[in-house]
């Protein structure tokens, strides 16, 4: 089952593995000021939170490759 959320270090632990930390990170620095407290502060990420959605469209995702995602982030 797709968790709804993971933790800070669930989501970027699995960044990393997905060897999408940078592209990510470059992405993010792009954002206003508010995705970027959002991404360096949060303690949780929500899957179907609008934030998300939009940085996971950035880079082209369909609903599975989220989904897949979250659950692969889940199990760090």
């Amino acid at each position: 089952m797709v968790p709804e959320q993971v933790s800070s270090r669930q989501f970027k632990l699995q960044l990393v593995a997905a060897e999408l930390i940078d592209v990510v990170g470059s992405w993010i620095g792009t954002q206003d000021r508010a995705v970027q407290v959002a991404y360096e502060y949060s303690g949780t990420f929500v899957r179907y939170e609008p934030m998300m959605a939009a940085g996971f469209a950035a880079m082209g995702f369909t609903d599975q490759q989220i989904d897949a995602f979250f659950l692969a982030a889940s199990e760090l």
